[in-house]
């Protein structure tokens, strides 16, 4: 590899400088694509702690430790702003979504957004989605070659629009919606970054406009009628100081939270799956373990369910569905003692720790042990474990996420088996988020 310095630190400083290959952006992304772990390994090899990556046109700095992601995560100096890295990913697509927002305004619309996933209102969510995903897993089709990925996307979706929206759609308007979705998500990443018809980012710019048509067009249903849908709840939400959300603010956030429901959910999901059916004997653990608790998940035995806890664990450790944290330097400022010049974007992505040796021994071996008392590898840092991001900007719906998660795969565990054939394994499209090209074909059995 080439070595180029980013930015040399000022005279008077003991910052050090941050070291990259300086090629070329395309050629950077087409490596993170082909084989992210790999790229992370042979960079933290050459480089250290921290590295610099070209993409988009623009320089990423890149902690390869935890505690340099640490550093993104807390922010201590208020020198790293979200909203003008995701504004740049994601940006015409999630606008003015709780992830892109900074320091006061975050703080003000995180205490209005955080009364719809209060102990009150997960209790409901939770009470509500039981029987929906119950009929939902059992309508499941049995056979070989069941694409497990589409099969558990149409079921995050429809649980989404009934538990957030409230509504249920007709099969060919979700799918609609569905696909809106699919089209925002994946414009993110696109490397053509114009309005230029039939490319990833026209759709997804498309997909925006399908998306808050939807929203503004029932928004006016959920001002005038209390139900207990999160769409609903937030028209009414109301944080200490009496501050609400407007309309602008209600589709916004709707857009955002669905996308990152589902999205994310759908991921961990069938990345559970993926594994149980490389590894038998902890399919047959998790199932026995929910043949000996109650059929209904309830929000006081949720903790009860350990295996299932470990295994998802240890699937987010292994696929996280959420890439990492982005930020902008609004300042010169330094990260883990290394300078990082002003107008640098940062990114501290999950996978580097999620598969650091230092922190995970043999980091590519499904263990779910690993997170059991006497081991607790997670605790081996503050953040070698962060598929809900960290900060002030960790996941606001994670707990409805593993609700959700340990309900699906609890009732998959019951009603099926499944399999992939001997010496399978499966192939990440990672050009948006992580998801496996084959869509994991299953045999699925009923049991």
């Amino acid at each position: 590899m080439r070595t180029n310095v980013l930015a040399p630190p000022p005279a008077d400083s003991d910052l050090k400088p941050i070291y990259g290959t300086g090629d070329p952006g395309v050629l950077e992304l087409l490596r993170f694509f082909r084989n992210p772990i790999e790229l992370v390994a042979r960079r933290r090899a050459a480089f250290g702690d921290i590295t610099y990556v070209k993409a988009f046109g623009l320089v990423f700095a890149i902690p390869l430790t935890a505690d340099g992601t640490e550093a993104v995560a807390m922010n201590r100096q208020k020198a790293l702003a979200a909203e003008p890295a995701w504004g740049f990913l994601i940006g015409p697509f999630f606008r003015r979504g709780i992830l892109l927002m900074d320091f006061e305004e975050h703080r003000h619309h995180r205490l209005i957004l955080q009364q719809a996933f209060n102990n009150k209102h997960l209790r409901g969510y939770l009470d509500d989605m039981q029987p929906m995903l119950h009929e939902g897993v059992r309508g499941l089709p049995t056979g070989d070659r069941v694409l497990l990925l589409d099969r558990l996307k149409e079921l995050t979706l429809d649980l989404a629009l009934e538990i957030f929206l409230g509504l249920d759609l007709p099969r060919a308007e979700a799918d609609r919606i569905n696909k809106a979705f699919i089209d925002c998500v994946n414009a993110g990443m696109s490397i053509v970054r114009k309005d230029i018809p039939g490319t990833k980012w026209a759709r997804g710019l498309a997909g925006r406009a399908v998306l808050e048509e939807f929203f503004r067009a029932h928004l006016p249903a959920k001002r005038a009628t209390e139900t207990p849908d999160l769409f609903s709840v937030l028209c009414r939400a109301r944080s200490e100081e009496g501050h609400t959300f407007t309309d602008e603010d209600v589709v916004n956030h709707m857009i955002f939270v669905l996308m990152a429901a589902h999205d994310t959910s759908t991921i961990t999901l069938t990345t559970m799956a993926y594994y149980l059916a490389k590894n038998p004997e902890w399919q047959d653990k998790a199932r026995a373990q929910s043949r000996s608790l109650p059929r209904e998940i309830t929000y006081d035995n949720l903790n009860e369910f350990t295996v299932l806890d470990a295994v998802m664990k240890e699937s987010l450790r292994l696929n996280s569905p959420v890439p990492g944290l982005a930020r902008r330097a609004t300042e010169d400022t330094e990260i883990d003692g290394h300078f990082v010049p002003k107008g640098t974007y940062v990114s501290a992505i999950a996978m580097v720790n999620h598969h650091n040796p230092a922190l995970w021994p043999g980091p590519e071996r499904f263990d779910p042990d690993r997170f059991s008392p006497e081991r607790a590898e997670d605790k081996s840092h503050r953040y070698a474990w962060m598929p809900f991001g960290g900060g002030v900007h960790k996941c606001i719906g994670l707990y409805f996420a593993q609700m959700e998660i340990k309900t699906i795969m609890h009732n998959l565990l019951l009603e099926y088996e499944w399999s992939v054939p001997d010496g399978y394994t499966w192939k990440l499209d990672n050009t948006t988020l992580p998801v496996p090209k084959d869509r994991l074909p299953v045999t699925l059995r009923a049991i």
